[in-house]
């Protein structure tokens, strides 16, 4: 799916919307294209890759608690690679598993595919003997953009 991002009127980062959202802001005329893909149209407007808000929206939280968990920021914040063996991720993997209180967070969470999934099932990497390949974080704003 494509995404867009959001940016505030003051150019200040928002959150990502799919193309479809966008391309519904900028009907409404909420947003306007603020960088687009050239040679690219869609209706009247060129396919945008960043829209900008046409009134200031009043954000708290966004600049100092960083972006939620999600299952797809997980996939991008590790680039769709498994945690384990560094193949193709299509699952996200809880570090320790949700049966013995392992919650969704940056810390708990991490990119795996089908097989390391299934082989580690129900334990934690060091009782099934795997080795996370990298330091579970969790991701800026700037860096889940940048993916």
């Amino acid at each position: 799916m494509e995404t867009v991002l959001v940016i505030n009127a003051d150019l200040g980062p928002l959150h990502r919307v799919s193309l479809r959202h966008a391309v519904g802001m900028l009907v409404r005329r909420v947003a306007e294209v603020h960088e687009a893909v050239p040679d690219r149209l869609i209706g009247a407007w060129p396919r945008p890759t960043v829209v900008r808000l046409v009134r200031y929206v009043v954000t708290r939280w966004r600049y100092n608690s960083g972006p939620s968990w999600s299952r797809r920021g997980v996939l991008a914040r590790d680039r769709k690679r498994c945690g384990y063996c560094g193949g193709v991720a299509d699952t996200v993997d809880h570090v320790l598993p949700r049966c013995r209180g392992g919650r969704n967070t940056w810390t708990n969470t991490v990119a795996a595919c089908g097989s390391c999934n299934g082989a580690k099932g129900d334990r934690t990497p060091v009782e099934a003997g795997m080795r996370l390949r990298w330091v579970l974080v969790a991701p800026s704003w700037a860096a889940l953009a940048r993916r």
